[in-house]
């Protein structure tokens, strides 16, 4: 059996449709422009793109003129941010486009995969693209080819820039160079010799922060109080999180050090970022600017940060007894709860944690917050009798006997002595070898004297960072008990004054509530 084949001539061609189509109207053209930073020289280059295009389109009595679509200040490494190019896409595609000019490949994306699934999503739809400064036409049938290669080309050139950009970055932070986000963060600008120059009146909220922190306000009490003062965020915002407050409490600009690549990109592509958890070096750098806060309240803050996640005090709680109320039968914190939730007796109430916990029960009572808020109102009543003698205990007698200036000076012998140790340790060490049976029974002694020192260092920190905190609560507590007018129950009134609240064993009602000043004052409910 003959194989018989028969041609059948080819009649019409696919883009002859497009072709007689544009024969009998003018072809809709669009330009795209973009300029990759904010520079000078870039923002004069994507002002004369744009006029350049509009007056080409328009001068081509073949071509309807329909928009120059644009990004100002935005990568080319990935689309999805770029809203002047999606907005472009979405037109032509809605046929609104026959013809796409732009500059380059470049100009058009860095990146392969994008240059090409959008060249070919348009193509498509019968869309082409022109690459004036490559001279390639998307429609040509070696253009596919020619963008491919000249946008792996661009891609490659995006990650050479990238990898020099971190480098001069890493640079700048071996070299102790310190830059601020000037547009989102409180209390600094940008000074005229390039560092970090304070904002008086942003250093006033930041201070404001630090204080109503260690005066016992929680995160989103800050935050509220902030908002009912109409202070904007850092981002010029009306709204503040409890995240943001937590931020510039453990930010070490602010007492005017700066620890530098706490962040790094991962990707060049996506410029995805991680948290650096030791993949790459840090820098610390000790007074490298002007601090807002001294190091003492900046270090106190730390502590208080510390001490309420041990207690798992939630920073972003909106209740500022949590924590504060303690059980004096078993040592745990109250908690709210809810009674007769489901009817209208429903109410809220403040009962030991662990209450039921053991084998019997905690022999503390509950309270409702009408108690808690009386108690406190009759509390400030008290003191409000003994204000004098109670402002002048914690400005001159408290005041004198927290100092810590003598302590700091031995924690700079110590340190001296202790640098010293361990350099002579090393030097001991590479005289008897390094084996640990040749080390003999001096250095031993060398070794566990230098650690008791270390430890005895650690100790007196400790003491110097809780005299420290006590005479910032004492000092605080007086300027605030010289200003009181109202003792009615507020939530700074609270903060400002009391500690915590302690809640004795037995039937009767008693809270004792402890002083910032250091005083107690019980008092009886029932």
């Amino acid at each position: 059996m003959n194989k018989k084949i028969t041609v059948i001539p080819a009649r019409k061609r696919a883009q002859d449709s497009l072709v007689s189509d544009l024969k009998t109207r003018k072809r809709k053209v669009a330009a795209y422009a973009r300029v990759s930073t904010d520079m000078d020289e870039q923002l004069n280059s994507y002002e004369a793109q744009i006029s350049y295009y509009t007056k080409h389109i328009q001068e081509n009595p073949k071509w309807e003129f329909v928009k120059v679509y644009t990004d100002e200040g935005i990568s080319g490494l990935m689309t999805k941010k770029r809203e002047g190019f999606q907005e472009m896409i979405a037109d032509a595609l809605a046929g609104k486009i026959d013809l796409i000019l732009t500059k380059s490949v470049s100009r058009f994306a860095r990146n392969t995969v994008d240059t090409l699934t959008h060249v070919r999503l348009l193509k498509d739809k019968g869309v082409e693209v022109y690459f004036e400064k490559e001279n390639i036409y998307t429609f040509d049938s070696k253009g596919e080819l020619l963008i491919t290669i000249m946008s792996s080309l661009a891609q490659e050139e995006s990650r050479s820039i990238s990898e020099n950009v971190t480098w001069g970055q890493r640079k700048r932070f071996a070299d102790g160079k310190v830059s601020m986000p000037y547009g989102s963060f409180l209390g600094y600008k940008k000074g005229a010799d390039g560092r970090p120059e304070v904002v008086p009146d942003e250093a006033e909220i930041i201070k404001r922060i630090y204080r109503e922190f260690l005066l016992g306000m929680t995160y989103n009490g800050i935050a509220k109080s902030l908002m009912a003062d109409k202070i904007k965020s850092p981002r010029g915002k009306d709204i503040w999180r409890s995240t943001t407050i937590k931020s510039i409490l453990q930010n070490e600009k602010y007492k005017g050090d700066a620890l530098l690549q706490k962040r790094f990109t991962v990707d060049f592509l996506t410029k995805k970022q991680k948290v650096n958890e030791g993949e790459i070096p840090q820098y610390y750098v000790e007074n490298s600017h002007e601090g807002i806060v001294s190091d003492e309240i900046f270090e106190m803050a730390q502590h208080e940060i510390k001490r309420r996640e041990e207690m798992k005090i939630s920073g972003s709680s909106k209740n500022f007894f949590s924590g504060r109320i303690i059980c004096e039968c078993c040592g745990e914190a109250y908690t709210r709860k809810v009674w007769h939730s489901t009817t209208k007796y429903r109410r809220y109430i403040w009962q030991c944690g662990k209450k039921y916990a053991g084998s019997e029960p905690c022999s503390t009572s509950h309270f409702t917050e009408e108690e808690i808020i009386t108690g406190f109102e009759n509390m400030a009543k008290k003191i409000m009798l003994q204000r004098e003698s109670i402002i002048k205990l914690c400005r001159e007698t408290l005041a004198q006997v927290l100092d810590t200036d003598d302590d700091k000076e031995k924690v700079k012998q110590f340190e001296i002595e202790l640098d010293q140790d361990y350099i002579a340790l090393g030097q001991q060490l590479r005289i008897i070898g390094k084996s640990e049976d040749e080390k003999n029974e001096s250095y031993n002694e060398a070794l566990a004297a230098y650690e008791k020192k270390t430890q005895s260092l650690a100790e007196l920190k400790e003491i110097i960072a809780d005299k420290d905190k006590r005479r910032f609560n004492a000092l605080q507590f007086a300027d605030r008990l010289d200003e009181i007018t109202d003792i009615k129950f507020s939530e700074e009134l609270w903060c400002s004054l009391v500690d915590y609240v302690s809640v004795p064993e037995g039937d009767e009602k008693k809270l004792v509530f402890h002083l910032r000043s250091g005083i107690s004052k019980e008092i009886l409910l029932s």
